[in-house]
């Protein structure tokens, strides 16, 4: 799979499509999920342009690695599924290849909760 400028997450980085945005900073952006499969879905976005986690984990300088990791844990605070909340807990997922049913050449991070995620694979 190879980066594809005119994803929908590009886009959306650009400002060319709108976002219910839950936070930015520097190296991620965060937010709600047009289609939620759980009672709380967030995605959380590097800036950068990596199609999956095997094209991240080569290329992204150690400052957007560790940028990427501080953003999922701030954003699940921010929408309240962090277990620093009382009855907080979330799954974070992330799809690589077709396979993996990746359907967007985005590095990509979801994040379900708000409610029992279930087992991981049915």
């Amino acid at each position: 799979m190879t980066y594809d400028k005119n994803n929908i997450f590009a886009k959306i980085l650009r400002g060319e499509i709108p976002c219910k945005k839950i936070y930015e900073d520097e190296f991620v952006l965060a937010f709600h999920d047009i289609n939620p499969q759980k009672k709380v879905h967030a995605l959380v976005i590097p800036k950068g342009e990596y199609v999956n986690l095997d094209d991240f984990s080569s290329k992204a300088s150690e400052k957007e690695i560790a940028g990427l990791i501080r953003g999922i844990g701030t954003v699940a605070k921010k929408i309240g599924v962090s277990e620093v909340v009382k009855g907080g807990g979330y799954r974070s997922l992330v799809n690589v290849g077709e396979n993996g049913g990746q359907e967007v050449p985005h590095l990509h991070f979801h994040i379900f909760g708000g409610e029992k995620v279930g087992k991981m694979v049915p």
